[in-house]
């Protein structure tokens, strides 16, 4: 396994663990996480920023593994899975997590994973009649607003919450509508081989 790929791998592990600390029932061990104020105004739970930590981390690894296969000509097939199998556990359980504590709204992970899947499929099916399709500019900066979206909503919003500025949430329906336009982009770029007999 190269370097690349135990990235990829660590990543996942973070993720896993990332989500367990979040939906864990600490309380019922005796583990109570500090609350904090800033300025009278936000009150802060430590258990998300300790995940929003985690979640940094995780992301970071993202970027680092894609770029070390790339420039050193170490990409793989099992990299190329297992990369999309990370960041599905990451980005979409975090955010199911966040929609059930009342975070964001439900609708974000339904279109997330929604559009995830049929562009999933798009590949697959392109993939099985010989054809590559290649990740869009917009896929990616999808994934870039939804990661910084995802980090600042663990961490409150803040700072820009104490200016009453709802970063968090701009990024985070950004990457909805690009989520939705790239799927569309992806559908009518391979759609003629989609309907091709053969």
């Amino acid at each position: 396994m190269n370097l690349p790929n135990k990235i990829t791998v660590t990543r996942i592990i973070l993720s896993i663990i990332t989500l367990i600390f979040l939906v864990l029932p600490w309380y019922q061990f005796g583990v109570v996480f500090p609350i904090y104020t800033f300025v009278g105004k936000v009150v802060v739970d430590s258990k998300y920023i300790i995940a929003g930590v985690l979640f940094i981390i995780a992301s970071a690894t993202d970027f680092l593994d894609g770029h070390i296969a790339r420039s050193r000509n170490m990409v793989t097939d099992f990299g190329k899975v297992m990369d999309a199998i990370a960041d599905k556990i990451l980005v979409n359980g975090v955010l199911i997590i966040l929609a059930y504590n009342g975070f964001i709204s439900i609708l974000v992970p339904i279109i997330i994973i929604v559009r995830d899947t049929f562009v999933d499929s798009i590949k697959m099916v392109s993939g099985n009649k010989g054809k590559v399709v290649a990740a869009s500019i917009l896929g990616k900066a999808k994934t870039i607003c939804m990661m910084l979206g995802v980090s600042l909503m663990l961490f409150y919003n803040l700072p820009f919450e104490l200016i009453h500025f709802p970063l968090a949430d701009i990024l985070i329906v950004t990457a909805c509508l690009l989520s939705v336009i790239s799927g569309c982009q992806y559908y009518f770029n391979a759609k003629d081989l989609l309907f091709q007999d053969k």
